[in-house]
């Protein structure tokens, strides 16, 4: 299998926005990305300051998320294009990689 440049795409969100569920559906039943991963934070802050963390005293349902995938560079941007659009999702990463990707 040979290497072949891709991009790398970070969503950054948070448990409460409800995003979670239609996102991924988007990334695999409709764009057919490569790959998906979800992290859930233990501890984190956004634009509004507001330190949400998963201590024992302060259980929070509000935990920040990463959403990460990769794909072929114009397939990244085009799915973060349509992501800002459709989902009003503003707070994301992107960056080139080597790697395989399936056919």
């Amino acid at each position: 299998m040979a290497h072949q440049t891709v991009s790398i795409a970070r969503i950054y969100l948070r448990e409460g926005e409800h995003l979670l569920d239609d996102l991924l559906h988007f990334l695999h039943d409709r764009e057919k990305v490569s790959g998906v991963t979800v992290l859930r934070g233990i501890a984190g802050f956004g634009p509004d300051g507001k330190m949400r963390t998963s201590s024992l005293v302060d259980l929070s349902l509000d935990l920040p998320l990463i959403v990460e995938f990769y794909d072929l560079p114009e397939r990244v941007e085009a799915i973060l294009d349509h992501l800002e659009t459709r989902l009003g999702l503003c707070h994301f990463v992107y960056w080139p990689a080597t790697g395989r990707l399936r056919t």
